[in-house]
């Protein structure tokens, strides 16, 4: 189709879009050369993001409602993880098939994609850099699909509960690997949501993330950039004709770096780039592996694009880690990670490592089925997750917790852990009985932890929060702990603790 049609069609759809539905079967009058029907469907579903069109299942083409994702009829498990679905581990399982044969698990394939997963969680946990080859992209793919699936799924969930996803929605994955954040977006959405998906993927990762993204929904645009991200021009995901409407303005409205901060060199200079290309009332996601040091750096990059990195940009943190003190910020180490429920095994895990033999074999060791990430959600309109300033005259600092030990205080804090004496993670305190969690204000200069000694219907609330909720502390022990170089905010039977937001 030449581009006088299209320009044609362009306008045409521009007109109709506003008074009924587009039906391609009619508009081919109003198109020089009068191409065939199914030629006009096909330069309407191209321009359907400059237009802002949804097709329909009828084949006609509606303009997509303004406002942000309804989730009122996704039911109560909406953003719920049980297991990866299924029809994406057939897709994976058909491209190792393609590789290997049907018998990838076994042999020799079985053996080097089992020695690639053990070089990739060796080099990981060493702070090493990984070189992607496309057998390396499948072991990955194994290992490490399903998990940031649900990972990913559970924050889109977050984000949309609060409002913050439009039913036009404008994606940039910036390092976005094999696809689990892509194909947790796709799952999610309505099927009156209208989403343009650019993700940024240099390696040989983008063969196997253009595979997986082929059967996506009608409504569901997406490009892969195969690009560095130092390199990509953001504003390369325009797409449609010179007639651009509103729509597409070159702005995201999410912005997604996951998995990928700890293999840039200069993870914050590239946040910030890309932060000049979102929109208004825009949101960027941070996400990252459990791990100690992945945990971590990720709060000192949310850190330093808060407290305005070079200048040039003016980031908030939304969530979780929000610095209720204005004027005031953290600077302890801050290991806080979310932990969901275990997936189910997925059937390619389970035949790989059913396979597996020979003395260096550790049963489940190919079986990645934990849901544990730390994440940071920014924005530049100033709204945050809690809208919420302590007064000083009530309630004290963290970052005054010195002058505060051994005595009694009220405070507020963010609880920014489920309890690692029980998950023997996030502290050096693996005996403890009592309930441990890691708590912060956006004040303190070292660890604080909410220590749960005796438990009472009064104090409940720390135990019950959620991850990321807002907690009011009333007579809580202030306490030195030598061994982890943190404060001890011990609570017991004279604490009182009131969860003041999800």
């Amino acid at each position: 189709m030449n581009p006088e049609q299209r320009e044609a069609i362009y306008e045409t759809a521009q007109y109709l879009r506003q008074v009924r539905p587009i039906d391609p079967e009619e508009i081919d009058a109003y198109v020089p050369g009068r191409p065939h029907p199914a030629a006009v469907r096909e330069a309407l579903r191209e321009l359907a993001p400059d237009l802002a069109l949804l097709e329909r299942e009828d084949g006609t083409f509606v303009p997509v409602a303004e406002g942000s994702l309804d989730l009122s009829s996704s039911g109560p498990d909406a953003g719920s993880v049980e297991a990866f679905p299924e029809a994406h581990s057939r897709r994976l399982e058909d491209r190792l098939v393609a590789h290997y044969g049907p018998g990838w698990p076994e042999g020799e394939s079985g053996d080097r994609l089992r020695e690639r997963i053990r070089e990739l969680k060796t080099a990981y946990f060493a702070g090493e850099s990984v070189a992607y080859d496309p057998e390396t992209v499948l072991a990955y793919a194994i290992y490490h699909l399903p998990d940031y699936y649900a990972a990913a799924t559970y924050l889109l969930a977050d984000l949309a509960v609060e409002g913050l996803l439009p039913t036009h929605l404008r994606v940039l994955d910036v390092g976005a690997g094999v696809g689990g954040p892509a194909l947790a977006l796709f799952d999610f959405l309505p099927d009156d949501a209208l989403c343009e998906y650019h993700a940024i993927e240099p390696s040989p990762a983008a063969d196997l993330l253009e595979y997986l993204l082929a059967d996506s929904g009608r409504n569901e645009y997406s490009k892969v950039h195969r690009e560095r991200a130092e390199a990509f021009d953001p504003t390369s995901g325009r797409t449609g004709t010179d007639a651009s409407t509103e729509a597409n303005d070159g702005a995201y409205d999410l912005l997604v770096f996951a998995n990928v901060l700890s293999e840039l060199d200069d993870p914050v200079e590239v946040v910030e780039r890309y932060l000049e290309f979102l929109a208004p009332d825009g949101t960027v996601l941070l996400l990252a592996p459990a791990d100690r040091e992945t945990a971590i750096g990720l709060r000192e990059v949310e850190r330093a694009l808060a407290s305005g990195g070079d200048g040039t940009t003016d980031a908030m943190i939304y969530a979780p880690t929000i610095e209720l003190w204005p004027g005031d910020s953290p600077e302890d180490r801050c290991w806080s990670f979310d932990v969901k429920p275990d997936l189910a095994v997925p059937g390619f895990q389970r035949r790989l490592d059913s396979a597996a033999a020979g003395p260096e074999h550790t049963p489940r060791e190919f079986l990645n089925v934990d849901v544990q990430y730390a994440y940071s959600i920014l924005r530049t309109d100033d709204r945050r997750k809690i809208d919420f300033s302590p007064d000083e005259r009530r309630v004290a600092k963290l970052a005054d917790s010195g002058g505060h030990v051994s005595e009694r205080i009220d405070a507020a804090a963010i609880k920014l852990s489920h309890s690692l004496s029980e998950a023997g993670e996030g502290s050096e305190e693996t005996d403890g009985a009592n309930p441990l969690f890691l708590i912060g204000d956006g004040s303190q200069d070292v660890d604080h932890y909410a220590v749960l000694t005796r438990e009472t219907t009064l104090n409940r609330d720390l135990r019950d929060a959620e991850y990321g909720s807002l907690l009011a502390f009333e007579n809580v022990l202030v306490l030195w702990n030598d061994d982890e170089e943190a404060y001890n905010l011990v609570v017991d039977d004279e604490t009182v603790i009131d969860q003041l937001s999800r």
